[in-house]
């Protein structure tokens, strides 16, 4: 069970809950500038653009980086991230061949299929490895409060429905750190939702937000397959599993049950065992996102459906001549 978190889906100002942890709040913005103050940031010597977020995790880094990928094909993207849940802290290459989730992550074994990606807790060493290895320019994911490496353009994502939350603070909130201290060593914002989350983020954080904003949205890669009426339980660990389970109702597909695992959570034999027989007892298929099913053991990965989801963008707010400019 996912644990609850009371800023989660938090009203648009601060609880009690956050007045309260605010302290604590402001040692975790404290430790994060004085991180990022430690030494001078390695200059790979090819362009480097981070695809980060300023809220814990679920703003859709991972579907941004996929689709910078696509934009920049012609410039021999290489990836580099931290590996998040991986027995192996690198610098190393993903080999799709040789690895997998429980060595490298799922989020690196899944952009290992996009393009050449590298394992690195020390993100300089990373970069200055896929330059070495023909990079024409490196995506740091997840490296908006790292300062290994010097960028050349940053970039913040963030969930349009979501926003910034309350505002605070780890564990007052879900920041990493102040919005304004963070967008200010950002170029730019994604934000990614429908149109009505595009007005939401607007209503309440356009003031906030002093940077160019690219607007974007998850869409159902088109395999061909008909969900409509498809009786199905859904499963996901992911940052917010709800919006899978949405984007699945979207389809047409009939869920049965959906089930919210904790985010990178291991898919053991018995869970997914356990899965299988709900699912058998429903008439249901298993189905799950992307991410999670790199994760999956390899008795289950012919019997579990994976939902694809690409990132479009309705209005790239100059992105596309920032990176022509590159």
């Amino acid at each position: 069970m996912r644990p609850f978190r009371f800023w989660q889906n938090p009203p648009d100002a601060p609880g009690w809950q956050a007045h309260l942890l605010a302290p604590l709040g402001a040692l975790y913005a404290a430790g994060t500038a004085r991180r990022l103050r430690r030494g001078v940031p390695y200059q790979v010597g090819v362009p480097v653009i981070s695809v980060g977020n300023l809220n814990a995790g679920g703003t859709g880094k991972t579907p941004t980086v996929i689709a910078m990928v696509d934009l920049l094909a012609a410039r021999q993207p290489h990836i580099v991230l931290r590996g998040y849940g991986g027995a192996l802290t690198g610098p190393l290459r993903v080999d799709l061949a040789k690895h997998s989730a429980t060595d490298v992550g799922d989020e690196a074994l899944l952009l290992a299929a996009f393009a050449p990606t590298w394992v690195s807790q020390d993100r300089a060493a990373g970069a200055a490895l896929a330059r070495d290895a023909g990079a024409g320019v490196v995506l740091l994911d997840d490296a908006h409060q790292n300062p290994g490496a010097a960028k050349t353009l940053a970039l913040v994502v963030v969930d349009a429905e979501r926003g910034f939350g309350n505002g605070r603070v780890l564990p007052a909130g879900p920041l990493r750190e102040p919005v304004a201290t963070g967008l200010a060593r950002a170029d730019m914002v994604v934000a990614i939702g429908d149109a009505a989350a595009q007005a939401r983020f607007d209503r309440i954080w356009a003031s906030a937000v002093d940077v160019p904003v690219a607007r974007a949205r998850l869409e159902m890669l088109d395999t061909g397959m008909d969900w409509t009426g498809q009786k199905v339980l859904a499963f996901a660990g992911i940052g917010r599993p709800e919006k899978f389970f949405r984007t699945l109702r979207d389809t047409g597909a009939d869920i049965l049950r959906a089930e919210a695992l904790d985010d990178h959570q291991p898919l053991t034999d018995a869970l997914m065992k356990r899965l299988e027989i709900e699912a058998q007892a429903l008439g249901a298929q298993l189905v799950t996102t992307e991410k999670d099913a790199v994760r999956l053991p390899p008795a289950f990965r012919s019997r579990v459906l994976a939902l694809p989801v690409r990132l479009r963008f309705q209005d790239m707010g100059g992105l596309d001549a920032r990176l022509a400019g590159l």
